[in-house]
């Protein structure tokens, strides 16, 4: 019995590797309510671990041509997860630890509090749309779809120093625009860049 549903599940994964919207919708529905339960546990928040689920699958989705069928599908979906947990705990911790450094700095408070994860993240959205056309999609393939430059350079039919070339100049772009806000750099480092 265990060997069918594995051979099943082996099957799923290959169809959806191929695109196939019936095996992704077969694989979400075996999966979402144990990865949601996983999520809940860490997260202690129903709303955030709903959100990490759909974030989870949109990741399965983007990556479906790479799934290999012999590939153990849950301990894939769970490491990410896991990655996309332990992410979220670093982001918690460094915007807990930056508001206490700041609060202890009598620095304005009220600066700390528009300094959101949500409010820093449609900056960086604003910033990377001023980006030129091309820079602009290498920027969103690396840091958003988790590209790297090779898949990039292969996608896009450019050379790899092109790619890295792009990716330094927007990403400089940016720093000098968060400087100018007095935002701290390093807060775009971990939020963006881990």
């Amino acid at each position: 019995m265990q060997e069918s549903k594995t051979e099943n599940e082996s099957a799923l994964v290959n169809n959806l590797s191929k695109g196939n919207l019936l095996a992704f919708n077969t694989l979400y529905n075996i999966y979402s309510s144990r990865l949601y339960r996983f999520a809940v546990g860490y997260l202690k928040s129903d709303e955030e671990a709903e959100e990490l689920v759909q974030e989870v699958f949109t990741i399965v989705w983007e990556k479906r041509a790479k799934l290999k069928q012999e590939l153990s599908f849950k301990s894939f979906l769970f490491t990410i997860a896991f990655n996309l947990i332990r992410k979220h705990f670093r982001t918690k911790a460094y915007l807990s630890d930056y508001f206490k450094a700041e609060t202890r700095n009598d620095l304005d408070t009220e600066t700390s509090q528009k300094i959101t994860y949500d409010s820093l993240h449609q900056y960086i959205i604003n910033l990377v749309n001023q980006l030129p056309g091309r820079r602009k999609e290498i920027f969103i393939k690396s840091r958003f779809e988790g590209l790297s430059i090779t898949e990039i350079s292969e996608k896009l039919k450019i050379s790899h120093k092109t790619v890295e070339n792009q990716l330094t100049d927007a990403l400089k772009f940016i720093r000098t625009n968060l400087n100018k806000e007095s935002i701290p750099v390093l807060l775009f480092f971990v939020l963006f860049l881990s």
